[in-house]
């Protein structure tokens, strides 16, 4: 296996979270060690970087790359211009957020928490579903997930989600499958599955006691 990758940005597929447009590079390429997406207005006015602040656990440490056109960054309530070429940095829970002032204006994000390993969670092929699951399409939303999870099985976030829609879809075998999947990937979901009230179809399956324990008492 070739100890190096190369893509090129237009190649990587892009993909919608929340109005804003990415391409996946990390995902794409295959990195564990840091986060690295490139997000790309269409027009000029349009939001590049949702705002997110100390309230959001994704505000971790980022560092931003305007590679062409223009954006402005709002930053802890203050405008910085940023012509492509500039460096933008923040801090773990500072408020930001970027918007285009030109069309195209692409931003590279590298991002990591601070004294912690890198956790690639997957989010970049969950992000583009949430709309459909949010509308209570559960059976759309397990049906690419299956695709997703098949294609890319390494990250556990993606096979809860994908038992919690099956749950709701009246799959509870399928369900049952994906959470002990999720669990023996990572122990988290263990606990996540005794709270999330996607999973109340299954919970009284003697396998899912199995896997998460009685928490009724």
């Amino acid at each position: 296996m070739a100890a190096y990758q190369v893509a090129r940005l237009d190649e990587i597929e892009e993909l919608e979270d929340a109005g804003s447009f990415y391409r996946p590079i990390r995902h794409h390429l295959g990195i564990s060690a840091f986060g690295a997406t490139a997000w790309t207005a269409r027009k000029a006015g349009d939001t590049i970087i949702n705002f997110h602040d100390e309230g959001d656990p994704t505000a971790d440490e980022e560092l931003f790359l305007v590679l062409r056109g223009h954006a402005v960054f709002e930053l802890d309530g203050e405008r910085v211009d940023a012509p492509a070429g500039t460096f933008v940095s923040a801090a773990p829970r500072t408020p930001r957020s970027a918007t285009a002032a030109e069309d195209g204006t692409t931003i590279l994000l590298v991002e990591g928490t601070p004294g912690k390993a890198y956790d690639a969670r997957g989010w970049e092929l969950w992000a583009p579903l949430v709309p459909l699951y949010e509308a209570g399409d559960f059976a759309a939303v397990a049906d690419r997930l299956e695709v997703a999870v098949d294609a890319s099985p390494q990250y556990p976030l993606l096979f809860f989600n994908l038992a919690c829609c099956e749950a709701q879809t009246g799959r509870p075998e399928a369900a049952l499958r994906h959470l002990r999947q999720a669990i023996e990937m990572s122990e988290e979901f263990r606990g996540h599955a005794q709270t999330d009230s996607d999973l109340d179809p299954i919970r009284d399956e003697p396998a899912f006691t199995e896997l998460v324990g009685d928490h009724s008492q």
